[in-house]
């Protein structure tokens, strides 16, 4: 009772509205009193608005970043129902049946990239006071990192890199939809459903500007153009380094792969050698063909390197395992035979399918791992092939896998009906093409043929703010 008058009495003081201030204890109300004696000629809401950052801030002990602290603007976005959906979606999908450490979800990822995106973001604010990043910028930067994932399907890449294209192709369909697209989308339906853009204001973020601005960091240019020469809209050109904090297009080096790297290495058991501690601290940002960049110190290519080996190598010992593979493909066989009988209610009382869920944001937040569970577990005779395939999931009778093999001939020209005709003529052995598939995996180090640190620039000591590209000395044609 004390604490409510006691608050009320300071809300009165600041002029502030009751409501905001009400629940806060008394120590906190009379260090807000005593503050403001202290400093009578500084503004009472930029008095409240740092105490509200010193109260609100949520901690979160986190095995990868350990204890970290969030802006109270990214704590309302993960409150809401459509971010604690990322609870319920794997990290890496399938590899949790090969690997039963990666048990992860995309809500701690996703978490650890805002964390991250911030970190970035202050740390080149504080080394370059010039690059004039506000507080705008910085918290922009951090929603994007939150907020990257959002879009991603059950099962997380398996949903939009298996399953939703071969569900689009038997329809007919042609379009193609990427999780980058369902982040921006579900980000509005987020903002919309808990009216978040208000709260935005209140932390000094113009929401007809910097949503835009945060979708463009997550997806990339929102609109193609042309006659522009600088494709975005909502930062100009001599902030173009913003863009490459959370989603790096030129070279891959981003906070969403450091997080990432470390988590999923963790997880796995498998040793990560990249230190994104070091990367955070060498960070500038220089003029590269006209364009400000993202640079490192020269000392760092060993280290950039190592960023590029451990992703291969997770690539290789478990994102592209054959067993993973042959695993995923079997889930997304099972949701194809389950996509017209699973019914997802969304906006307006409207029926959705596991493919078309995309199209309606409140069905897409419905959709999680679970409908392995539901499927699994439906007694529904329409369901009954989907089941049947996820039972020999977890009763560990999978696909049989036969060899493999570096063709020297595009994908396109193979047929499987070769594969079927070296086989024994016996009745009960005598396979036909069609229960041959063929799984694709394509290994590299993030840029296809291209070496993707040689897409990096590095500055010396001695000519901090001259980034040049890697030495040809010092260029790897095997790493």
């Amino acid at each position: 009772m004390y604490c409510m008058l006691f608050s009320y009495l300071i809300c009165l003081l600041l002029d502030l509205h009751c409501d905001i201030v009400f629940c806060l204890p008394d120590c906190i109300c009379a260090l807000l009193l005593l503050n403001k004696a202290k400093q009578k000629k500084q503004k009472r809401v930029d008095l409240f608005a740092s105490f509200c950052l010193f109260v609100f801030c949520q901690m979160f002990n986190d095995p990868i970043h350990g204890s970290i602290e969030l802006h109270p603007l990214l704590i309302k976005i993960i409150d809401t129902p459509q971010f604690q959906r990322l609870r319920f979606i794997k990290q890496l999908g399938g590899v949790y049946f090969v690997y039963p450490g990666a048990s992860h979800n995309r809500f701690e990822h996703s978490i650890g990239v805002g964390y991250l995106a911030g970190k970035l973001a202050e740390a080149l604010r504080s080394r370059q006071p010039e690059l004039n990043i506000t507080d705008r910028d910085v918290l922009c930067v951090q929603i994007a990192g939150l907020c990257h994932d959002l879009g991603h399907g059950p099962f997380s890449h398996l949903y939009d890199g298996l399953f939703l294209p071969k569900a689009l192709e038997e329809k007919g369909e042609s379009k193609k939809w990427k999780h980058e697209n369902g982040s921006c989308d579900m980000l509005d339906h987020l903002l919309k459903e808990n009216n978040l853009e208000p709260v935005m204001e209140k932390y000094g973020l113009k929401p007809e500007k910097d949503i835009t601005f945060i979708k463009e960091m997550i997806a990339g240019p929102l609109q193609e153009s042309k006659s522009k020469k600088w494709p975005y809209k909502e930062r100009p050109e001599e902030k173009s380094f913003l863009y490459e904090i959370v989603s790096n297009k030129k070279n891959g080096v981003d906070v969403d792969k450091f997080d990432y790297l470390a988590r999923d290495s963790l997880y796995l058991g498998i040793k990560n050698t990249f230190d994104f501690h070091r990367f955070l601290k060498f960070a500038r940002v220089c003029e590269v063909d006209g364009r400000k960049t993202i640079c490192t110190r020269d000392i760092e290519e060993d280290n950039m390197y190592h960023l590029f080996y451990i992703r291969h190598r997770l690539h290789k010992r478990a994102y592209q395992h054959r067993v993973n593979k042959v695993i995923e493909h079997m889930i997304a066989e099972a949701f194809l035979k389950a996509d017209g009988h699973i019914e997802i209610e969304g906006s307006g009382g409207r029926m959705f399918t596991l493919s078309t869920a995309i199209e309606d944001m409140e069905a897409y937040t419905k959709l999680t791992d679970n409908v392995f569970e539901e499927i699994l577990k439906s007694s529904r005779p329409e369901l009954q092939e989907a089941r049947e395939i996820l039972q020999n999931i977890v009763s560990r009778k999978i696909y049989k896998f036969v060899g493999e093999t570096k063709p020297k001939k595009t994908i396109k020209d193979w047929k499987v009906k070769e594969l079927a005709q070296p086989l024994p003529d016996e009745e009960e052995n005598n396979l036909k093409p069609e229960d041959f598939e063929i799984l694709v995996i394509n290994m590299d180090y993030g840029m296809k043929d291209e070496n993707p640190v040689e897409h990096m620039h590095f500055y010396s000591k001695k000519e901090p703010d001259v980034a040049m590209p890697m030495s040809p000395e010092n260029v790897r044609t095997n790493y």
